[in-house]
């Protein structure tokens, strides 16, 4: 009885192997085929040592620099739906952290210090001077508050793209090791099962369908980086560091989503938090009936009110 009991355990592991090897060569030619798609779509600068890519668009006296949530895949793309429509009155400029879209992956600190100094550096490279407004979205909130703390005389206003708070973090949970298991899963093929790279860029924005193929691209070979996962790791020490400095009291203007689609809170939760930071600081408000990545869903409406709180 034993016997034939390890003989089916055997048997459904033998499956479950061959299963996973054949998921790993389909990715590996995948990606093989998937290279041409891969040119960077931006400039590449170097910060130290390695390559960092900076995007511009348009011109005007005031320049927006967008900056990505946790784990976004292609900053460049996932925001361009929002930015296509500024570029015409404002220099944008996105800002692909290491790890992220075409920039390099390295194994190096991402503490908050180190990601907002390589930004800086960066934006030094490709020649794009200050001062800024700065318009991060989700997890980029905290750098962008410590970059006004820090270096005040570079950030004119705040432009939050349902960007997090230090609040956020105060009981939130970062699980790495489950985190370091999904990064696995994704380097193995198993991200290829079902419909896991149809971003909402790719399905609310307004992407052509050559750019929607280079963010599935990018959406595979840069899915939980050891860069992305190094900053979860940080993100709870810099949010305690900037919610122990001083808030920055330059214009703000946050755009709030529902909560839904990735904050990790409930609509009250989000936005209690989002109307306590505001009390804080000289913010105002926008609220609107969508998830997370605002910015692929109501950008034609956000990208109006920007114009407007700008002008």
């Amino acid at each position: 009885m034993k016997k034939k009991k390890f003989k089916v355990i055997g048997i459904i592991l033998g499956i479950v192997c061959l299963s996973l090897l054949a998921l790993y060569v389909n990715h590996r030619i995948q990606l093989s085929r998937e290279q041409d798609l891969l040119k960077p779509l931006g400039k590449l600068v170097e910060v130290d040592g390695k390559k960092m890519s900076i995007y511009t668009e348009g011109s005007g006296e005031q320049t927006i620099i967008f900056m990505s949530g946790s784990g976004t895949c292609s900053p460049i793309l996932d925001f361009k739906s929002l930015y296509a429509s500024l570029s015409d009155e404002y220099k944008i400029v996105v800002v692909e952290k290491f790890g992220y879209g075409f920039s390099d992956i390295t194994d190096a600190s991402r503490d908050i210090d180190t990601i907002l100094e390589n930004t800086r550096t960066a934006l030094i490279k490709a020649e794009v001077s200050g001062p800024y407004v700065l318009c991060p979205h989700s997890m980029s909130g905290i750098e962008a508050l410590y970059w006004a703390q820090k270096y005040p005389s570079e950030v004119s206003a705040i432009i939050g793209l349902d960007m997090s708070v230090p609040k956020a973090y105060e009981n939130m949970q970062i699980n790495i090791p489950l985190m370091k298991l999904l990064q696995f899963s994704a380097n193995i093929g198993v991200t290829r099962i079902g419909n896991f790279s149809e971003s909402a860029a790719i399905i609310n924005g307004n992407l052509t369908d050559e750019e929607k193929d280079i963010y599935r691209a990018l959406f595979f070979i840069r899915t939980l980086t050891n860069d992305m996962l190094n900053e979860a790791a940080n993100i709870k020490s810099g949010a305690e560091k900037v919610g122990n400095n001083e808030m920055p009291q330059i214009p703000i203007l946050l755009f709030c989503s529902d909560g839904s689609g990735g904050t990790g809170y409930t609509k009250e939760q989000w936005q209690g938090m989002q109307a306590d930071f505001a009390k804080q600081t000289n913010s105002e408000i926008i609220y609107l009936d969508c998830g997370h990545y605002i910015h692929d869903y109501e950008y034609s409406r956000i990208a109006d009110e920007i114009k407007f709180f700008l002008d």
